[in-house]
């Protein structure tokens, strides 16, 4: 997100950005596509930018962004006027951004009250405590599946009586494909909780709901020279440890890591512990979580005193035929969505993704959801023909959208009913609670900007964005969308931050801009409102 520099930001940039990156002209009109020269028709130049226009484009003329590309647009929520737009329409990684999609899709499409079901059915027969027949473990995705969501699933299972399943453990995760990495993922994401794989059957390890992740909390021995003591949250075999670290002296440096090996899951664990360090807590990714699922409810199962002769966990569909002798529902969609939103979690964006294809074409596939969420945004002011959908979390390397795309959406959804849910999902600038202020609840604090921005944060490797809602100093609401991309210097969020707070502050004289170009597009005309 270097932008590019002020000398030819100055240039090529022109009053509510309209004129950055335009391609020639019809008939001829004499424009520098070097951006080393003002762009000029008939000999006319166009006019400064002046006002909101020219405290973003001196924004967006930071060293910062030096050889980086920016797509930045800012539009009345209540008129749609385009307000400010510069290369407003470039197509750049989003990042994060991407659940902005995602979310909207969900509640058109899944509702507000839509709910994850995780059951358990039976073919065969009771025969008092025992159950002559196969158990099945049914997932639809319930990204809040915690273990002890599985323990009660077997505690109503013993209540009933049941000691013995003379069959075998199913786990059916049919619900969505088997397809369990997102296209455009990097390979070397794939051990780390936010590139979790996606399953119908999983579990998540705490309250935040990061579905298909273990955390691992190591300590230090009780003495130098021996290795740190691990533990996994939730507790299983499933996961395999080699520990070659060493707990040294107090005071020593803590170089400790902890990280799954690619496509086992088996943990190493490497570098040195101090005896004075506290837990170091990881969040890690497991492979196969159908497998992971199914091992917790096994454990669960004999917990409760509740034997399964066969050892080894079958995985396929549920027989149509079979009994549901238990079950449960996730919390609704509306209570999932500020987890997903403000904490960005990338899992709930896959799940969704999934959910959206199999309820729409009948299948929980990436290409079915991707394809769901594309109708939406067509079906809504959003031209999907013009943009690239390759997951639902944007976490891969494939999507490209632009300011634009992602400022008409957040203009179409304010009409929509469950709008309300969608906005008081979104990370509130400088609040400081976790799940009020989410991935803003650090920044822009004690501007005019705090408990205003409603706004997804964004973030990948040389990419950065910040989408949302802000009220300005006339109390107008806007929509605004900033997409960074192949910056390789450090502080574009302050850069995002800046806009924001300029937006909150901008409407006590009006700033806004129209251009139209005529036919032949000999003529560009600029129309400035006092």
């Amino acid at each position: 997100m270097r932008a590019i520099s002020l000398a030819r930001h100055r240039l090529a940039t022109w009053s509510a950005g309209l004129l950055l990156g335009l391609l020639p002209l019809a008939g001829g009109c004499a424009t520098d596509q070097s951006g080393d020269g003002p762009l000029r028709d008939e000999g006319l130049m166009a006019p400064a930018p002046t006002g909101l226009a020219q405290e973003l484009d001196g924004i967006l003329a930071s060293p910062v962004l030096e050889g980086a590309l920016a797509s930045v647009v800012v539009r009345h929520a209540e008129t749609g006027e385009t307000l400010y737009s510069h290369r407003g329409n470039e197509r750049l990684a989003p990042a994060s951004n991407a659940k902005l999609l995602t979310a909207a899709a969900a509640l058109e499409v899944l509702g507000t009250e839509h709910r994850f079901e995780t059951s358990v059915w039976s073919d065969g027969k009771r025969l008092g405590p025992v159950l002559q027949g196969n158990l099945y473990l049914k997932g639809t995705g319930d990204p809040s599946m915690l273990a002890q969501d599985y323990d009660a699933l077997a505690a109503k299972l013993a209540e009933s009586g049941l000691t013995l399943v003379q069959g075998e453990l199913w786990a059916d995760d049919t619900w969505f494909d088997s397809v369990r990495l997102g296209s455009g993922w990097e390979w070397e994401d794939e051990p780390y909780y936010y590139a979790a794989q996606v399953s119908a059957l999983t579990v998540s390890p705490d309250g935040d709901f990061d579905a298909g992740n273990i955390i691992a909390d190591v300590t230090p021995g009780t003495a130098a020279g021996q290795a740190p003591r691990i533990a996994f949250l939730p507790n299983t075999d499933y996961v395999k440890v080699d520990n070659r670290a060493v707990t040294t002296e107090a005071g020593s440096p803590n170089t400790l890591s902890v990280e799954r090996q690619h496509g086992t899951n088996t943990f190493l664990v490497t570098g040195t512990m101090p005896l004075d360090a506290g837990t170091d807590r990881s969040y890690n990714s497991v492979a196969e979580p159908t497998g992971y699922a199914a091992a917790i409810f096994r454990a669960a199962l004999e917990t409760h005193g509740i034997r399964v002769l066969a050892s080894a966990t079958r995985f396929g569909a549920t027989p149509v035929s079979a009994t549901r002798l238990a079950g449960r529902s996730s919390p609704p969609l509306s209570e999932l969505l500020p987890l997903f939103l403000k904490l960005s979690n990338n899992g709930h964006a896959e799940i969704l993704t999934k959910a959206m294809g199999k309820a729409v074409h009948g299948e929980g596939s990436w290409d079915a959801g991707i394809q769901v969420i594309s109708d939406f945004l067509s079906a809504n002011g959003v031209n999907a023909n013009t943009l690239q959908i390759s997951d639902g979390s944007g976490l891969s390397r494939h999507n490209l959208i632009s300011a634009e795309h992602l400022a008409a959406l957040l203009l179409a959804v304010r009409g929509k009913p469950w709008f309300s849910n969608f906005y008081e999902a979104l990370p509130i600038a400088g609040a400081p609670q976790r799940l009020v202020g989410g991935t803003l609840r650090s920044r822009m604090k004690n501007t005019a900007a705090a408990g205003n921005v409603h706004a997804k944060t964004g973030s990948l490797d040389a990419v950065s964005s910040l989408s949302g809602y802000v009220a300005n100093a006339a109390g107008e609401p806007l929509v605004f969308s900033i997409l960074f991309n192949h910056f390789v210097q450090n502080g574009v969020s302050r850069l995002e931050d800046a806009i924001a707070v300029a937006l909150a502050n901008s409407g006590t004289k009006r700033d806004t801009a129209r251009f139209r170009q005529p036919v032949g597009g000999r003529v560009i005309e600029a129309l400035r409102k006092p």
